[in-house]
């Protein structure tokens, strides 16, 4: 018995969503909207009058080392400073203290004089602290304080660097022996330290206290080894503490990360020049720390951000794995006739297939709940993503749209692209330390729409709205709702206070735009894909100019990139953008595997015909704009790829969504398996039917 016509519910609800989405991206433009969001201007405290008079540089101290009872007097000061977590290596740098010191006086990570030409650091390195009234005094303090020799610096420098020694003790880890007996005396120095010069008090100097190191080395040549990859590197290589006593109760956070808690080594050389009243050079990665009000205490939030960091390290392939891999193969399962053939199977199937992507906004969300203060960390991430995952399945598998196919697809598209969007959109407060967002650890971003989040959203956008296409939704309907969608990703994508990303909008205004002129029906030519590629362009560079207009400390990627441009060094930000994404394509091999999949995938779903896919072709019989839709998917990817620095993460990003949902809008294959080539897939009522 042939099942009756279900009316698809998925064009109504599509509009709603679309309706929501857009709301949430006006609420998000407007200043003020999340209450100690570090992308809120008003968020930050006053900053302190007193310069930075005394800065103190360890290495491999955590904000898990500090007790009141192993560390009292680092306790102590902790209670009258501002408290951040501090990155301090990058997925291009095995940081060491020497390197880290160097950072501190040059703004630029590692070391200029064995850094490559495409990491833009200057060579040779120039000490921006040498212009500092008074002088710089450095003092070895490793070994033994000499408190009247640091006094009488304090009193005649403009600046003191104090080096109290290394508390990693080779890479031990916080339960070793020896990493306690480093830290107990290097509560011992600091105690000393405390003492002379009057740090943490109302009449001592404004003091920060910077772990610029995961760890250090005994030797110069053993610190080369640790850099070059020629030796191991120590265990212990997670987020580091920083203090600043300008900041007394308050969460530390900067323009380079915009996240509470959190900010970056390169940041310590613009705050103290921008406290001296020194200009501080647009071309710095680094931004001036400030310190603002959080509902979590300041010590908290930054302990909450080490633990996160450290613990989701390692895990975040196999929390996602748990949900995706039973969830998602299914979706291969369904290119093969013999299988797509058993209706009960394949309905099965589809439903499997249609949930698995949506582990990654679950995922990106995981921060909702503090899995990383459990005891069992691993298996509370594991769990916080199989329950958020679980939840967003009911709402795609119990909703209005259960009944079709293509409504179940369009569902899943829109809750994976919305949840993605909707945390940009928010003020990337949930991603650092997600499994899917940028780590701490390693640098990349820290805020805002990643290359592959917006891979994500690319793919998961534009099958949606293949759905409404093989719905057989009207001209109209297409075109308003390709042009709606367009707008709200690249709304997301580009706002200062949401995506700040500079080459989605690149990417979205041509895509998007040219599905809506195909749509359309109009004859497309190529002025207007050179339009819109140059009102992309146009978009992104006015955006960014208005970001520029903004103070310093409140810019974003997009705003620097102007600085970049007036500065003369577009051509170097080019050149070392396309040199990073050369890098990813040839050094990582499982990368370069995908991208070739991904490639072939691109011709054959372009081509259905001459490679004998069927079911493909006769999708596009059937609804001439799926061939439009899986173009510009294809451009799209493409394009992403040539356009960011991590381009084959996107792609891999796109091509992974799109195995999970276009498969289940394929229609069911011919009934007779001895049929020739040329036999037509069945697109009746049955096809339709979830």
């Amino acid at each position: 018995m042939t099942p009756s016509p279900v009316r698809p519910a998925f064009p109504r609800a599509l509009v709603g969503l679309l309706a929501a989405a857009v709301l949430a991206v006006l609420a998000g433009l407007l200043p003020g909207v999340l209450p100690g969001s570090a992308l809120s201007p008003a968020a930050h405290a006053a900053g302190p009058n007193d310069p930075v008079r005394l800065v103190l540089v360890t290495s491999g101290l955590s904000w898990e080392d500090v007790s009141p009872d192993g560390t009292p007097a680092l306790a102590e000061l902790t209670q009258n400073a501002g408290a951040g977590a501090m990155n301090t290596t990058s997925t291009t740098l095995r940081a060491t203290q020497r390197q880290g010191t160097e950072t501190l006086h040059t703004g630029y990570r590692g070391l200029a004089a064995e850094a490559p030409r495409t990491a833009g650091v200057p060579t040779p390195a120039t000490d921006l602290l040498a212009d500092i009234p008074g002088g710089v005094a450095e003092i070895d303090a490793s070994t033994r304080v000499d408190p009247a020799a640091l006094r009488r610096a304090v009193d005649a420098s403009g600046l003191v660097i104090v080096d109290l020694g290394s508390a990693d003790a080779a890479g031990g880890r916080p339960d070793t022996a020896d990493h306690a007996a480093a830290l107990r005396s290097l509560d011992a120095r600091l105690t000393q330290v405390v003492e002379a010069t009057g740090a943490g008090t109302a009449s001592g100097p404004r003091t920060l206290l910077a772990s610029v190191a995961p760890f250090d080395a005994p030797d110069a040549e053993a610190a080369r080894r640790i850099e070059r990859g020629g030796a191991p590197m120590p265990e212990r290589t997670g987020l580091q503490l920083l203090l600043d006593t300008g900041y007394p109760g308050r969460s530390l956070t900067s323009g380079a990360t915009h996240q509470s808690g959190l900010v970056v080594l390169t940041d310590l050389a613009p705050t103290i020049l921008a406290s001296h009243d020194l200009p501080v050079p647009a071309a710095l990665p680094g931004q001036p720390i400030t310190g603002e009000d959080t509902r979590i205490a300041p010590t908290r939030l930054a302990l909450d951000r080490t633990q996160a960091a450290d613990r989701v390290t390692g895990t975040e392939v196999i929390a996602l794995a748990v949900w995706m891999v039973p969830t998602g193969l299914p979706a291969l399962a369904l290119l093969v006739p013999a299988v797509a053939r058993r209706h009960r199977v394949a309905a099965v199937l589809r439903r499997l297939a249609v949930i698995a992507p949506l582990a990654l906004p679950a995922g990106l969300c995981a921060g909702i709940v503090p899995w990383w203060r459990s005891a069992h960390p691993t298996g509370a991430l594991i769990g916080t993503v199989v329950a958020g995952s679980a939840l967003l399945a009911a709402v795609v598998l119990l909703g209005p749209w259960r009944r079709h196919r293509s409504d179940l697809v369009g569902a899943a598209a829109v809750l994976t692209a919305g949840g993605i969007l909707a945390e940009s959109a928010t003020g990337s407060r949930l991603q650092v330390g997600s499994p899917l967002g940028a780590q701490p650890i390693t640098g990349g971003r820290f805020y805002g729409l990643s290359n592959h989040l917006f891979g994500m959203v690319l793919a998961a956008a534009l099958i949606a709205l293949l759905c409404l296409v093989v719905q057989g939704a009207s001209r109209r309907v297409r075109v308003l709702a390709t042009l709606l969608t367009g707008a709200v990703v690249a709304g997301v994508a580009v706002a200062p206070s949401m995506g700040a990303d500079f080459g989605s909008m690149l990417v979205t205004v041509p895509t998007f735009g040219l599905l809506a002129l195909m749509l359309s029906g109009l004859r497309v030519r190529a002025w207007h894909v050179l339009g819109l590629g140059f009102g992309g362009a146009a978009l992104v560079l006015a955006v960014s100019f208005l970001d520029w207009l903004r103070p310093p400390e409140a810019r974003t990627h997009l705003g620097r990139f102007i600085d970049d441009l007036l500065g003369g060094r577009l051509l170097t930000v080019v050149v070392r953008k396309l040199a990073q994404n050369l890098g990813m394509t040839v050094g990582y091999p499982g990368l370069l595997v995908v991208l070739v999949l991904a490639l072939v995938a691109s011709v054959a779903i372009l081509a259905p015909a001459r490679f004998r896919l069927q079911r493909l072709a006769a999708l596009d019989a059937a609804h001439p704009g799926a061939w439009a839709v899986r173009l510009c998917l294809v451009l799209g990817t493409w394009a992403g790829y040539l356009v960011n620095d991590t381009g084959p993460v996107l792609v891999a990003a796109v091509l992974g969504v799109a195995l999970c949902l276009l498969p289940p809008l394929l229609p069911d294959p011919a009934a007779d398996p001895t049929a020739g080539p040329g036999a037509p897939a069945v697109l009746g009522a049955k096809a339709g039917h979830a």
